[in-house]
């Protein structure tokens, strides 16, 4: 019988066949997420400069004056940003994203891992079990977005009047809240809660309509880390143009 020629890789925490850079991603995971933290973190300490005409910066929506609720001290996108970063927190592909740039466990595909001792989100790790509640408040804090790029039609004159408008703030927070929805309507919790668990759908109640938004689901599922990264890129770079119109580093264009 011939021998083998397949070379199994050395037991042990970064040891690997992989040739080529299997290091750059979680590299570039980690550096991303940091730089969108202390961007988040600057900007809700910062607490201004988040609002100019109709246009409202994510980061502050809904807008909750924190003033008027006993904790001046807080601003308020401190009071809402922990709803929307639960929801990436406890994702499924974020989980995946920063256990591999953060705890290197395990770094990459066919790399060597620290421990197999893995326990999984059954110690510290249990508030991971949360992302369907975290998913609830998601889908409420998208409904305020969706009502600021309403508001974001329409723009007050120096009469005072109100008009109908389009400037490229207007597209700059449509395009962002749609990602946004695109990122949370293709979270796995949502698949499993409108059909994942059925094992029937001709006999369960409404088993049509629930499994035509489990097909609807299931195909924005095929993108879910493509929607997680370009709506984390737009919701950080909405609130940087809201800032720089705010703060007059050029002038919003009105398009209509």
């Amino acid at each position: 019988m011939a021998k083998s020629s397949v070379h199994l890789p050395v037991v042990g925490f970064g040891n690997t066949l992989r040739r080529d850079a299997w290091w750059a991603g979680p590299l570039a995971t980690g550096a991303v997420l940091v730089a969108f933290i202390v961007y988040a973190t600057f900007r809700a300490f910062e607490n201004g400069l988040y609002e100019w005409g109709p246009y409202l910066s994510p980061f502050y929506s809904p807008r909750l004056p924190a003033e008027r609720i006993g904790i001046g001290w807080l601003s308020p996108a401190m009071l809402i940003l922990p709803g929307p970063a639960s929801f990436r927190l406890t994702c499924y592909y974020y989980r995946k994203a920063y256990y591999r740039a953060f705890a290197m466990d395990p770094p990459a595909c066919a790399v060597g891992e620290r421990s197999r001792d893995y326990r999984g989100e059954t110690r510290i790790l249990l508030f991971q079990n949360l992302h369907r509640f975290a998913l609830y408040l998601a889908i409420l804090v998208l409904a305020f977005l969706w009502h600021d790029v309403w508001k974001a039609l329409w723009f007050t004159d120096e009469l005072g009047g109100v008009h109908f408008g389009v400037g490229v703030g207007t597209l700059v927070l449509l395009a962002n809240t749609s990602l946004l929805t695109l990122y949370t309507f293709s979270c796995h919790s949502l698949r499993h809660l409108v059909g994942g668990g059925v094992d029937s759908y001709s006999t369960a109640p409404l088993g049509r309509l629930r499994h035509l938004l489990w097909r609807g689901v299931s195909r924005l599922n095929l993108r879910h880390m493509v929607w997680a990264w370009c709506s984390l890129f737009s919701v950080a770079l909405t609130d940087l143009y809201i800032r720089c119109v705010a703060t007059q580093t050029f002038s919003d264009l009105r398009l209509l």
